[in-house]
């Protein structure tokens, strides 16, 4: 299976209040197929997965995710979520995070799970589910707080 490698914006680094967008490009949310054969015995099996969901969880219970279930959905070209763009901090991601209060210097652990949907075929029409999969990913989100100044 492909690594669970999110792309977020900003990278490691959030501010108080200020979405952070979370990604991943469509060549991530490929369908993989495993194929095993026996020699001159035309016996085959064939594994397929598809990811089905991308789960977020913020590391802390001072943040909210978007969307608020933190399941984001799939695009209609096979990526999740929408990378960020200039102009769109004020925005809500369709895809991400918003920490509400700062990290101290002890970072959250921002968890990123793809859930995979399994199935096999092989020889003679056989053919079933298997348990879907679930890899996750962990990585550290500090996050700081910005105080304005006023004069």
């Amino acid at each position: 299976m492909p690594d669970t490698k999110v792309e977020l914006k900003p990278e490691a680094k959030s501010t108080v209040n200020l979405p952070t967008w979370v990604w991943l490009d469509k060549g991530m949310c490929k369908e993989v197929k495993v194929r095993a054969e026996l020699p001159g015995t035309g016996l085959f099996a064939e594994t397929t997965a598809k990811p089905i969901s991308l789960h977020l969880e913020p590391g802390t219970e001072d943040a909210e995710t978007y969307p608020a279930s933190g399941e984001c959905t799939f695009n209609k070209d096979g990526s999740i979520g929408t990378p960020y763009t200039k102009g769109s901090s004020k925005q809500e991601p369709p895809c991400g995070i918003t920490y509400l209060r700062a990290s101290d210097g002890r970072p959250n652990q921002l968890t990123a799970s793809v859930t995979w949907k399994i199935s096999w075929r092989g020889t003679g029409d056989a053919q079933g589910p298997l348990p879907d999969g679930t890899f996750e990913t962990a990585q550290d989100m500090d996050v700081q707080e910005v105080q304005p100044i006023n004069r």
